[in-house]
C-alpha cells in the first residue's frame, strides 16, 4: 500500500511518500480503506519525538490517529462491522507505528464507529479526536449539567468548537473565548463571545459575575490561570493541554478511544447537533504541507488529508 511514514524524529522535512506493507488484520482489528485522515497536533509534536516517554516507537512509524474510510475486512472475533460499512475512528494504540495516513489500516475495534450518514469523508475524519476530547472532558472532567454557565477556551479552534457545541446540547449556557475572527465563529455556534486580550477576566465576570461552574482549558499556561480564577466557589477546572492544571485544584484529561462516546458523537452529527468544519484538504502524497498547515495554525478548521 502507499503510506506517509518517517524513520526518525524530525519536523515535517521526514515525511516520506511510499509504499509500506499491508496490515495484518487481527482477530480484534478491522481493515479500514481510508478515505481521509485529519491532521492534528499530536501528530507532529508525537513525530517530533515530545511522546518519546509515554509511547514506545517502532520506526518506520505511519502517523495519525484521526481516520474515516470502508471496511474491507472485520477481524474474526469482530461482530460489529461488515465489509461495506462506513465508518470514523480515532485508531489510538499503546506503540506508535501503525497509523492513518495510508491507503489501509488495521483499527482495534474499539477505536471506530459507524460513520454519521450526512457528513461526508472529509468531515468524519475531523470528528473524532478533537469531539472526543470535547465530549470526555465536559462529561467525565467537569460534568457538565443543564443550567451550568461553561467557560471554554479557544471556543472557535477544534476541540474548542466541539465542546461549546456540546455543552450546549448538554442545555448548559456556554460562554467561548477566542481572538479576531473567531469570535464570530464562536457567536455562529451559539455562544456568548469573550475576546483574549487586556481586561479578559473582566469581560468573562461581567457575563458571569459570580464566577463560571465549570471551565474547559485547551490552551494552558496563562489563559489556564486566569480560567481557575474565573470559576464559581464550587466550579470546575479540566485541562486538556496543560498538567499544571492539577496544582491548581482541577483535571487533566488525556482524551482515550471509546466506541460508545464515539457513536454518541456521531448520534449527535446526525441530528444536526454538532458540526464539522474543514478549513483545507491536501492529497496523501502532499501530507507534509498538510502537516505545515496544521502547525501554522489561524485556520477556523480541520486540516484533512485525503485517499484515493
Amino acid at each position: 500500500m502507499k503510506a506517509i511514514s518517517y524513520h526518525h524524529y524530525g519536523g515535517p522535512e521526514v515525511l516520506e511518500y511510499g509504499d509500506r506493507p499491508d496490515p495484518k488484520v487481527g482477530p480484534d482489528k478491522v481493515l479500514v480503506r481510508v478515505r481521509a485522515a485529519a491532521v492534528n497536533p499530536v501528530d507532529w509534536k508525537a513525530q517530533a519525538g515530545y511522546l518519546d516517554t509515554t509511547f514506545d516507537t517502532v520506526f518506520p512509524v505511519i502517523p495519525g490517529w484521526d481516520v474515516s474510510g470502508v471496511v474491507i475486512q472485520p477481524g474474526v472475533s469482530v461482530p460489529e462491522f461488515a465489509v461495506g460499512d462506513e465508518v470514523m475512528g480515532y485508531v489510538r494504540e499503546d506503540v506508535l507505528c501503525h497509523g492513518t495516513f495510508a491507503e489501509y489500516v488495521a483499527a482495534p475495534v474499539r477505536t471506530l464507529a459507524r460513520k454519521p450518514r450526512n457528513l461526508g469523508f472529509e468531515e468524519a475524519a475531523a470528528l473524532p479526536l478533537a469531539g472526543l476530547t470535547a465530549y470526555q472532558a465536559l462529561h467525565r472532567a467537569l460534568a457538565v449539567r443543564p443550567g451550568d454557565t461553561v467557560l471554554v477556551n479557544a471556543a472557535s479552534g477544534a476541540v474548542g468548537s466541539m465542546a461549546v457545541q456540546i455543552a450546549r446540547h448538554i442545555g448548559a449556557r456556554v460562554i467561548g473565548a477566542a481572538r479576531g475572527n473567531g469570535l464570530d465563529r464562536v457567536r455562529e455556534l451559539g455562544a456568548e463571545p469573550v475576546a483574549y486580550g487586556d481586561g479578559f477576566t473582566g469581560r468573562v465576570r461581567k457575563l458571569a459575575p459570580h464566577g463560571v461552574d465549570a471551565a474547559l482549558d485547551t490552551v494552558g499556561g496563562q489563559v489556564l490561570k486566569d480560567s481557575a480564577h474565573l470559576l464559581a466557589p464550587e466550579g470546575r477546572l479540566a485541562s486538556v493541554a496543560d498538567g499544571e492544571v492539577v496544582a491548581l485544584g482541577g483535571h487533566y484529561y488525556w482524551v482515550r478511544p471509546d466506541m460508545a462516546d464515539l457513536t454518541v458523537l456521531a448520534e449527535l452529527a446526525e441530528q444536526g447537533a454538532l458540526s464539522v468544519r474543514v478549513a483545507r484538504t491536501f492529497p496523501l502524497e502532499q501530507a507534509a504541507e498538510a502537516q505545515r498547515a496544521n502547525r501554522e495554525g489561524g485556520l477556523h478548521g480541520k486540516v484533512v488529508v485525503t485517499v484515493g
